[in-house]
């Protein structure tokens, strides 16, 4: 899979609230995924912070993407247990979440996002998620 269709991915098959988060995929590798998330206005929360809600969306999805794209065509996967941990407030002009894949069972794909200001580079959170996979 290729960046460019992994956004095919992303803007075929995900909800327009997902869209609206105006994501990018920048890079994919067989067990990772890199998206990034400009940050403005309609995602800042009080003290001009990124969301919580935002930044945990932003995880689902890459590791979303990135379970998707274990399979040779589109199969759809259920998000079964999302755990985010936030560690300092998201400030800056982006956000990238790389996503990777921990482990691919038959029914159940388990992952994990790692999200950082692009400017600094400075951890803004860490999350981990379960899939099902039909």
């Amino acid at each position: 899979m290729t960046p460019e269709s992994a956004q095919t991915l992303l803007n075929e098959n995900f909800a327009p609230w997902v869209l609206s988060l105006d994501l990018t995929v920048t890079k994919i590798g067989a067990d990772h995924v890199v998206i990034r998330m400009p940050l403005g206005d309609h995602l800042a929360r009080h003290g001009g912070i990124v969301s919580g809600q935002a930044l945990a969306s932003l995880a689902d999805t890459a590791m979303s993407i990135i379970a998707i794209a274990q399979f040779d065509s589109f199969t759809p996967v259920s998000t079964t247990d999302l755990h985010t941990q936030f560690l300092r407030p998201g400030v800056g002009t982006a956000i990238l979440c790389r996503a990777e894949i921990v482990r691919t069972g038959r029914a159940m794909i388990f992952a994990r996002a790692n999200l950082t200001e692009e400017t600094s580079g400075k951890p803004v959170a860490v999350a981990s998620a379960s899939f099902y996979v039909p």
